[in-house]
């Protein structure tokens, strides 16, 4: 059974370090029996061995589609739709189906009734620009079927969205805040929290903000560049795909 290197540390597992640049490791498998492909444990593990969350935004479901698809291509292994693109969940639900052992998610949900959608379309993770309570609650959350990816912002909001039971907390928008000096920052103060940084960031920094203490970060349009979404150029997106899965993968096992 082979085993890889990620970083784990959720909320809840305390710890007495608190320098930024030290981050510790576990060898564990992502195939351990115990974990069924559709549980948070293996959601984690999939978020934390990739290093990236690809953040895909189309406006219909056919581009959707296929830039999902040359993202996969290129190596993406999480990824994320935005609910606001057309047809959102049929093109989940067939990425799932064509992809069943893939962390797929749908991004910006802020209704639960979309969360549920998604859920059904057989979302593995939920993430949110802020903590949505109603979602939060969930029952597919809380008995830890469903990850989901609160938006936090200042220390405090980090602090509740952990104390109500987020695993790991997405920060957003980071490079607003600061970028990778935001999230050094924040690991001093919560070396025990997971996060994930969003907003704005390129390919050429995911080793930055993973050496800062970042388990993940998002790439939306890093990787479905605009100008190659509007002209259908997949094979931009798939070599864009390619260099960002492949810094991701060397950045968490470093």
């Amino acid at each position: 059974m082979g085993t890889a290197t990620a970083t784990l540390s959720l909320c809840q597992w305390p710890t007495s370090s608190s320098s930024s640049s030290v981050r510790m490791h576990v060898r564990f498998s992502c195939r351990t029996p115990h974990l069924s492909p559709y549980t948070v444990d293996r959601t984690l593990c999939q978020i934390n061995n990739s290093g990236v969350i690809a953040c895909l935004r189309a406006n219909s479901a056919e581009v959707a589609m296929e830039a999902a698809k040359a993202a996969i291509a290129g190596g993406i292994s999480v990824l994320e739709i935005v609910v606001s693109t057309p047809g959102v969940f049929e093109v989940l639900q067939q990425l799932v189906k064509e992809h069943p052992t893939m962390a797929l998610g749908v991004g910006t949900v802020l209704r639960i009734e979309d969360a549920k959608s998604a859920i059904n379309a057989g979302a593995k993770f939920l993430m949110s620009p802020a903590t949505v309570k109603d979602i939060m609650e969930m029952d597919y959350v809380q008995s830890g079927e469903i990850l989901y990816i609160p938006g936090t912002m200042t220390p405090t909001e980090i602090l509740s969205a952990c104390d109500e039971g987020a695993k790991i907390v997405k920060i957003y928008p980071v490079s607003a805040l600061g970028g990778f000096q935001y999230i050094s920052a924040l690991k001093k103060a919560f070396p025990h929290i997971s996060m994930v940084a969003s907003q704005g960031i390129t390919i050429d920094s995911i080793g930055e903000y993973i050496l800062r203490g970042a388990s993940a970060v998002v790439l939306s349009d890093a990787i479905f560049d605009k100008d190659a979404i509007a002209q259908h150029d997949l094979d931009k997106i798939q070599k864009l795909a390619h260099s960002a899965a492949l810094l991701g993968n060397k950045s968490v096992n470093r």
